[in-house]
C-alpha cells in the first residue's frame, strides 16, 4: 500500500469550521455562512434577519428577498424563522468542481431601506463520492526482455471530493513481479506507476492478472478497483518518444468546428511494426473528449464542437503513442481558449417600484437592475447609461447592481407614464449593447385645484321661464386623475331680494348644470350674480370659484298702462273740450301711456280706433296727441266719443284702449247743458240682455229638435194610414185649396229661418233677428187650428195634431206646388230636384229677407208693392187668400239688411208717435258694424 506523504488528515478540522456558523465582516458589509454539501432542503444556513438586525416576521414587511442572478436558486428565505435555507440538493462537486474552497455569493434586497446585501456561503464537502477509474479493466503489454525497475503507468483515478475526502492511495494485489509506485506531481496530483521487480519470461508465464485499488481519506473511507491484464511480449527495445514533452496551443472560442489546432507527433526508431505508432488521447474527461477529435494514425487534433470561453477556458489533456510492441510515449497538451466579445450584456429587473408618487424628493430609488457579461476583461466590462433625457439617472450599487433615482421633481400631469430606455454596453470590440425598457407610472396626488376656461361668465334667460329650465352649464377642469379629478359643483349662498338664493338657482353638483327654479319677472329681477364653487374629491379637497351673471332678458308680457286720461272716481264722466272755432291740427288733449317692458316691447304707438265722426279727430302715431282733422262745422254733434288704441311692438304685440269723450262747444254754459246727455245709460235690463238672448237660441234650437223627432213619428204613422188617407179623399174635395199649405213649400220657408245678433258694447244697444220658428212637412189648416198666433208654438201645434188625427185627411195635392221657375232665388235655376227648398246660398236669402220686410212694412201702411193683396206680402198669389201676415213673424223690429245703413222699424210705432229706434246717430253706428 503506498501513501502520499505530508497531508495530515483535516477531516475533523473542516467538519469544525462547517460548524461554527458565520463570520461577519463589518468594515465591507459582507456576511458570511457555511454549508455542508448534499443536505435536506429546507436546511438551516444562518440567521439573516439577525445578521440584518429585523425582527425574523418583519422580513417581508421590509421587502426582503433574494436577488442574485443564476438559472437556480440554491437558497431561500424562511419568513417564520427569519433566516436562511437551503431550496435544494447542494452539490459542491457540482458547482465548484476541484476548486480547494467553494463560494457560493448571493444578494439579499431590503427594499425598503433600498439596500442589498452581500451573501457569501462555503459549501463544505462531505465524502459522498467515490474514486473512480474510467475504465474497468485495463491491458498492459510488457516486453519480456524488460529489465527489472521498468515503470509503466497505471490509470489514474478520479475522486471529484476534496481535500480528505480526495483520492489518497493505491493499493496492488500481491505479485511476484511487479509492484506499485505512486508519485505525487507537481500539481499534487497523485500517479501510480506499476513496477517491474523481476524479469518476465514469457514462456514462463504469457499473462499476469494483477487488481489496483484506490482509496480516499474521508469517513467512511470509500475505494474502487481496476483489473490490470499484463500480457509478456516478445522483445520491442524502443519506445515511441514526442518531440515535446508539453504542446501548448490557443484557440479562439468562436472558430467552428473541424478547425485543425495542432499536429503532435513521437517517433519510434524500431523497423517494421515495432516502429509503427498509434496516438490516442491518455487523460481527459468526458466532456473534453467530446470537444477534441485526435487521428490516431496522424496525430492530428481538430475542434468537433464549438467552443465556449464562458463555459471553459483551459483544457488540460496527455496524448498517448504507442508501437506494436506496446512501448508507450507520453505527451501532455495544453489548450487555452480565447475570449472573443460574442455575448451581449444581460439587464435583470431586480425591483420595480412601480407607481412612483409625484411628490417624491430627488434620490428616490425607482428600481434595481442587476448588470452582466458572460464575457471576460473588457469584453465583460459593461457600462449602463439612460438614453434620453428623463428626470432619472443611474447608481452604481454593490458588485453589478444599478439603483435606478430620481434627480428632480416628477409631475403626473405633464407625464402619467414614463418609458424608460436603459443602455448596458460592453467594451469589447466591437461593442455589444442591450436595451431595457422600463415603464414606470407615476401616481397621482392632488396638486391641482379644478379650473374654470374663464374668469367669468354670462348666461341669459328669458322672462317668464318654465320652473327647472336648464340655464347654463359650466365645467371645470382638473388635471389631476381619479377622485382627485372628480369635480363636484355648488353655489355660495347668499340673498336675492331678501330671499335665500338657493330658491332661485341651483346646480347640478355632477354635471355643472345651472337650472331655475322659479319664474323670473324681468320687471322684478334684471340679473342675479352667482358664485359657482368646483371642488375635487382629492385628500384635501381643493376648489375654485367663478362668477356667473345671469341676465333676464325681457318678453312682452305687459300690456301698455293709461295714464291720461284717468276714469274719474265720483262716477263723473271725464270730458275734453273742443272749440268750434279750433282750426285743423288744433291739440285737443293727449293720450299719455307707459308700458312696464324695455327696449322694443316699450316702444308704443297710437291709433284712433273708433269715433263717432271719422274724419273728425286724427291721433299721433308716436306722440298719442289728439288733434282736430278738419274744422269743426255745426252740424258736428255736441259729444264725440273717440276710442284710442295703444300698442307695444312686442310679438305678439299686446295693446290697451281708452274712450275719450270731447265736447265741442264755444262755451262752458252750453256744455253744462248738455251734461245730462252725456252720462252713461244705467239701464238694468242692457246688462241681462246678452243672456236673455242666449237662453232664447237655446229653446229654440231644443223644439226644433223635438219637432224634427215628432215628424219622424208622423212619417211612419202616415206610411201605415195610407189606404185609410186614400179612401178619405173625397171628403177633402170641397175644402178650398188656399186653405192648405204645401209641406214642400213651408220646408222650404223654414230654410230662411236664421239668428243673427248684433251687439255694440259702446251704445249698450242691440239689434236683434230672432224669426220665429216655422213647422215644414205638416198640413196646417185655419179651420183645425183657429190661433189668432202670427205662428203655432209647440204647445199648439200638439194640439191641432191630435185634432187633425181624428179626422180623416186627404193626400196633398200636388198640383198647387212651386213650379221651378216660381220658387224664389236668382231665375228660379238654383237646386235642380223638386223638394220644395228655398234658395240656398246667401245672396237669395237676403233678397228673399228684403222682399219680406219691404212686403210687410208696406202692408202696415195699407199699400203693398209685392203684388198680393193688405196684408198678404204678395203671397197670396202662390199660397192662397187664407195665407196671411198673420201667419208670418214680425221681422221689422230692430232688423237690418246687411249692405245698408237703414234700420227697418215698427210701423205702429210710427202711428204711434214713437221716435224710430234708429236715428241718424244709429244710422252711423249701423254702419260701423258693418265695417267692422
Amino acid at each position: 500500500m503506498a501513501t502520499p506523504q505530508n497531508r495530515p488528515r483535516r477531516g475533523e478540522l473542516i467538519l469544525l469550521c462547517a460548524l461554527l456558523g458565520t463570520l461577519w465582516e463589518i468594515g465591507r458589509g459582507q456576511i458570511r455562512y457555511s454549508v455542508p454539501e448534499e443536505t435536506d432542503k429546507g436546511s438551516f444556513v444562518g440567521n439573516i434577519s439577525k445578521d440584518l438586525g429585523l425582527e425574523p416576521r418583519e422580513l417581508a414587511k421590509h421587502g426582503v428577498r433574494i436577488v442574485s442572478r443564476g438559472r437556480t436558486q440554491l437558497f431561500a428565505l424562511n419568513p417564520r424563522s427569519g433566516s436562511l435555507v437551503s431550496a435544494g440538493r447542494i452539490d459542491r462537486e457540482e458547482l465548484c468542481a476541484q476548486s480547494s474552497r467553494c463560494l457560493i455569493n448571493i444578494n439579499i434586497l431590503v427594499e425598503d431601506k433600498g439596500k442589498l446585501f452581500g451573501i457569501e456561503i462555503e459549501i463544505i464537502d462531505i465524502n459522498d463520492n467515490n474514486p473512480k477509474f474510467q475504465v474497468e479493466e485495463l491491458e498492459v503489454k510488457i516486453n519480456e526482455i524488460a529489465a527489472p525497475g521498468a515503470r509503466y503507468p497505471l490509470p489514474e483515478a478520479v475522486d471529484p471530493d476534496v481535500g480528505v475526502n480526495s483520492l489518497q492511495s493505491y493499493q496492488l494485489s500481491p505479485n511476484h513481479h511487479f509492484s506499485l509506485d505512486v508519485q505525487t506531481g507537481d500539481d499534487g496530483a497523485i500517479n501510480p506507476e506499476l513496477v517491474l521487480e523481476r524479469a518476465l519470461d514469457r514462456e514462463e508465464e504469457a499473462a499476469h492478472h494483477l487488481v489496483l485499488t484506490a482509496s480516499d481519506g474521508g469517513e467512511p473511507r470509500r475505494s474502487s478497483t481496476v483489473r490490470i491484464h499484463v500480457t509478456v511480449l516478445d522483445t520491442n527495445d524502443n519506445a515511441p518518444v514526442f518531440a515535446q514533452p508539453i504542446y501548448r496551443v490557443k484557440v479562439l472560442e468562436n472558430v467552428p468546428p473541424g478547425t485543425r489546432l495542432l499536429t503532435v507527433t513521437a517517433s519510434d526508431p524500431d523497423e517494421g511494426t515495432n516502429g509503427k505508432v498509434a496516438y490516442k488521447f491518455r487523460k481527459i474527461n468526458e466532456n473534453q473528449s467530446a470537444l477534441f477529435q485526435l487521428n490516431e494514425n496522424t496525430g492530428e487534433i481538430s475542434i468537433a464542437k464549438s467552443l465556449d470561453y464562458e463555459e471553459c477556458s483551459f483544457y488540460e489533456m496527455e496524448i498517448q503513442a504507442e508501437d506494436v510492441g506496446a512501448l508507450l510515449g507520453r505527451t501532455k497538451l495544453l489548450i487555452s481558449v480565447e475570449d472573443v466579445n460574442d455575448n451581449r450584456p444581460e439587464v435583470i429587473i431586480t425591483s420595480l417600484f412601480s407607481p412612483v408618487l409625484e411628490n417624491s424628493l430627488p434620490g428616490t430609488v425607482v428600481a434595481f437592475l442587476s448588470v452582466h457579461d458572460r464575457d471576460s476583461g473588457k469584453n465583460g466590462h459593461v457600462v449602463c447609461y439612460t438614453r434620453d433625457n428623463l428626470p432619472f439617472k443611474l447608481e452604481k450599487s454593490i458588485d453589478n447592481y444599478y439603483r435606478l433615482v430620481t434627480w428632480k421633481y416628477l409631475d403626473r400631469e405633464n407625464v402619467s407614464i414614463y418609458n424608460i430606455t436603459v443602455m448596458a454596453s460592453d467594451l469589447g470590440t466591437p461593442p455589444l449593447s442591450t436595451e431595457t425598457h422600463i415603464t414606470l407610472h407615476v401616481a397621482d396626488i392632488n396638486d391641482n385645484p379644478p379650473t374654470f376656461p374663464h374668469a367669468s361668465y354670462s348666461a341669459y334667460i328669458l322672462e317668464n321661464n318654465p320652473r327647472g329650465a336648464s340655464i347654463f352649464s359650466l365645467t371645470a377642469h382638473d388635471p389631476d386623475s381619479q377622485e382627485n379629478a372628480q369635480v363636484t359643483y355648488s353655489v355660495t349662498e347668499n340673498t336675492l331680494q331678501g330671499a335665500p338664493l338657493s330658491s332661485y338657482i341651483s346646480i347640478n353638483s355632477d354635471t355643472g348644470i345651472v337650472y331655475a327654479l322659479q319664474s323670473f319677472d324681468y320687471e322684478q329681477i334684471r340679473d342675479v350674480q352667482l358664485l359657482v364653487t368646483a371642488s375635487d374629491s382629492g385628500d384635501p379637497p381643493l376648489s375654485s370659484n367663478v362668477s356667473l351673471s345671469l341676465f333676464v332678458l325681457d318678453q312682452n308680457d305687459n300690456a301698455p298702462e293709461i295714464l291720461y286720461p284717468t276714469l274719474p272716481t265720483d262716477g263723473s264722466t271725464g270730458v275734453d273740450l273742443a272749440p268750434r272755432s279750433a282750426e285743423p291740427g288744433y291739440l285737443v288733449t293727449k293720450v299719455v301711456a307707459v308700458d312696464r317692458d324695455s327696449g322694443q316691447n316699450a316702444w308704443l304707438s297710437y291709433r284712433l280706433l273708433k269715433a263717432s265722426e271719422p274724419g273728425l279727430f286724427a291721433v299721433g302715431l308716436h306722440t298719442g296727441e289728439v288733434r282736430t282733422a278738419r274744422a269743426l262745422l255745426d252740424r258736428d254733434a255736441l259729444k264725440q266719443s273717440l276710442v284710442v288704441a295703444v300698442q307695444d311692438h312686442g310679438q305678439p304685440p299686446l295693446s290697451a284702449t281708452v274712450t275719450l269723450t270731447v265736447a265741442v262747444a264755444d262755451s262752458i254754459p252750453e256744455v253744462l247743458a248738455e251734461l245730462d246727455n252725456l252720462k252713461p245709460s244705467v239701464d238694468p235690463d242692457d246688462s241681462g240682455l246678452t243672456l236673455y238672448l242666449v237662453l232664447a237660441v237655446a229653446a229654440v234650437s231644443c223644439v226644433f229638435l223635438a219637432f224634427v223627432v215628432v215628424l219622424l213619428g208622423l212619417r211612419l204613422r202616415r206610411w201605415h194610414k195610407s189606404r185609410l188617407l186614400q179612401d178619405s179623399s173625397g171628403r177633402l174635395a170641397g175644402v178650398p185649396a188656399s186653405h192648405l199649405v204645401g209641406v214642400e213649400e213651408v220646408q222650404a220657408f223654414l230654410q230662411t229661418y236664421s239668428h243673427e245678433v248684433s251687439l255694440t258694447a259702446d251704445s249698450r244697444k242691440s239689434h236683434l233677428i230672432f224669426p220665429q220658428p216655422n213647422y215644414a212637412d205638416t198640413l196646417i189648416s185655419q179651420e183645425s187650428c183657429e190661433k189668432n198666433d202670427s205662428l203655432l208654438t209647440p204647445i199648439d201645434f200638439h194640439e191641432c195634431k191630435n185634432e187633425a188625427d181624428h179626422g180623416q185627411q186627404a193626400p196633398p195635392n200636388t198640383d198647387w206646388r212651386f213650379s221651378q221657375a216660381q220658387r224664389p232665388g236668382t231665375s228660379g235655376s238654383q237646386n235642380g230636384d223638386d223638394t220644395g227648398t228655398w234658395p240656398n246660398n246667401q245672396f237669395d236669402t237676403e233678397m228673399l229677407q228684403a222682399m219680406i220686410l219691404a212686403s210687410a212694412s208696406e202692408a202696415a201702411d195699407g199699400s203693398s208693392t209685392l203684388g198680393g193683396g193688405a196684408g198678404t206680402m204678395g203671397l197670396s198669389a202662390r199660397y192662397g187668400p187664407q195665407f196671411t201676415l198673420q201667419h208670418v213673424p214680425d221681422y221689422r223690429q230692430n232688423v237690418y239688411i246687411p249692405g245698408s245703413n237703414a234700420t227697418l222699424t215698427n210701423a205702429a210705432g210710427k202711428r204711434d208717435g214713437k221716435a224710430p229706434a234708429g236715428g241718424n246717430g244709429n244710422k252711423k253706428k249701423s254702419g260701423k258694424k258693418e265695417k267692422k
